[in-house]
């Protein structure tokens, strides 16, 4: 896998969604990864609505197999949903599981007049039908299922990616 720098894909993933943006547009981040790279976006980008927030750990369709997630975070959306146009914004995308849960979650809040994707990092290994509108890389080869790509956040608020290994 190529070395990512993830503050210069926070730029470019800022000027791909700018163009669309209207004064209505609000973003929601999923937790953990997509709620800091939401923050940095809804900064850059001078979003006026405030941000929302999703934990699906409630939503997850593996969530009688494997339990609850050990530190679930608080959903909040602070404004309306209903009518307003949307950007669900997660660090990777992988299976589309995630995104799947998310999109549950945000229609019990009420119906939005469109809900676009955005993510960091595409890394491939698609289960159900979700594509991102707006992408700042896509793995040009998908990852083995076996090692995991995730956003950290430093202490200054610095992002990262680090991919690791992970045990079955």
């Amino acid at each position: 896998m190529p070395d990512l720098d993830a503050e210069a894909l926070c730029r470019q993933l800022a000027a791909q969604i700018r163009p669309h943006l209207t004064a209505e547009t609000a973003l929601v981040g999923i937790h953990t990864g997509g709620l800091w790279l939401a923050e940095r976006l809804h900064r850059e980008l001078g979003i006026v609505p405030p941000l929302g927030a999703i934990d699906v750990s409630f939503y997850r369709d593996d969530y009688a197999s494997k339990g609850l997630h050990a530190r679930p975070q608080r959903t909040g959306i602070p404004f309306n949903v209903d009518g307003t146009p949307v950007i669900l914004v997660d660090d990777v995308l992988y299976t589309g599981r995630t995104t799947r849960a998310a999109l549950n979650e945000l229609f019990d809040f009420g119906r939005p007049a469109a809900v676009e994707l955005a993510v960091l990092v595409d890394r491939g290994n698609r289960e159900l039908p979700i594509a991102a509108r707006y992408c700042a890389y896509t793995l040009p080869e998908a990852l083995p299922r076996d090692q995991t790509l995730e956003l950290q956040r430093d202490d200054d608020g610095r992002l990262s990616l680090k991919l690791t290994q992970t045990q079955r």
